[in-house]
């Protein structure tokens, strides 16, 4: 028997937002003003065109892969840590699949010394860029000295025509301790609480997404802060199993660092809005180690100067939404 045309249900459409770190996207050219020589041929990597293309590759087939146990479709945002340049992601877009999925990039190049840069890769399709700009993270050393750390990439687009703000982060490291630290992490938090109610001054409920890694846990106090002052919703904190699962790992315990926050105004289901559904880590099996005491780690392209030929050291995650019809 035929179902009536008007009992049917509408087919939901889905749309995946993602952030991925993509642990030291550099091209193997040597570049003066950064320090990038370990990632060169002759340098302590031997960072070699060869290996570049390969780590392309994996990366390229991943990103268009996220989220997939949802949908079909390949996200319509990836926000991206660690890119080296304008070139590494353009080069990254031109790399199978993705290369025929119309993909387009935002970047811009930040202080960090190193030269890894935040980015935001986009589906034309779907998402439309009305403004976009690097917010300096001013933040100085216990000695006075600035740390030249990356800016918050923010984004101001329509994702099928509704207008949403996007914040693009790679928060300053734990490396000299995560106590010692902390105040850096705060600060750029306090950053982005002040732009939100910037926005809300002249716009009522506006959509805004944080994603990043932010080299702190959802539980940490920077992004509580991020929670509670920016009125965000975190998709990510329930993920968090110290002994378990996250998206790094360090000392044989896992860290969520890379998080999706969420304003409250993706729960409200009115036509033509998107509303949150849910949220995941992308760890698949490909992505892990596959033997041995690291055995369902995140696939390293590195362990310190060694060359493992994986991904990256964090596993990517992801947040599904629906446009409401």
């Amino acid at each position: 028997m035929r179902i009536p045309f008007f009992n049917k249900k509408a087919k939901k459409q889905r749309y995946t937002i993602a952030f991925y770190n993509l642990e030291n996207l550099f091209d193997p050219e040597r570049n003066t003003s950064t320090l990038d020589r370990d990632y060169t041929p002759n340098g302590l990597k031997k960072w070699t065109p060869e290996r570049y293309h390969r780590k392309l590759s994996k990366l390229a087939k991943t990103i268009a892969k996220i989220g997939e146990e949802g949908h079909q479709y390949p996200p319509v945002l990836i926000g991206v840590a660690e890119a080296e340049n304008k070139s590494v992601l353009r080069d990254l877009l031109d790399t199978q699949p993705m290369d025929d999925l119309d993909y387009d990039f935002i970047h811009f190049d930040s202080p960090d010394e190193r030269g890894i840069d935040t980015g935001l890769i986009f589906r034309k399709k779907f998402f439309k860029v009305l403004h976009a700009e690097p917010l300096a993270l001013m933040v100085n050393n216990p000695g006075g000295i600035r740390d030249t750390t990356r800016d918050i990439l923010y984004v101001k687009g329509e994702l099928n025509k509704e207008v949403v703000h996007i914040f693009v982060n790679h928060w300053p490291s734990r490396r000299d301790g995560d106590i010692e630290t902390e105040y850096k992490r705060i600060v750029a938090a306090k950053q982005i609480i002040e732009k939100v109610q910037e926005i809300k001054l002249s716009e009522v409920d506006p959509n805004i997404l944080v994603m990043g890694d932010f080299n702190d846990d959802p539980s940490s106090t920077s992004v509580e802060l991020l929670s509670q002052d920016a009125g965000l919703y975190n998709s990510m904190k329930s993920l968090h199993i110290p002994n378990s699962k996250g998206t790094s790992i360090y000392n044989m315990k896992w860290n969520l660092f890379d998080q999706i926050l969420i304003s409250n105004s993706f729960f409200n289901y009115v036509k033509n809005t998107h509303s949150f559904d849910s949220a995941a880590i992308y760890d698949h099996k490909s992505l892990k180690e596959k033997e041995g005491k690291y055995r369902g780690t995140p696939y390293r392209t590195f362990v310190s100067h060694r060359y493992m030929g994986g991904y990256s050291d964090h596993f990517p995650v992801y947040a599904v939404f629906t446009l409401n019809s």
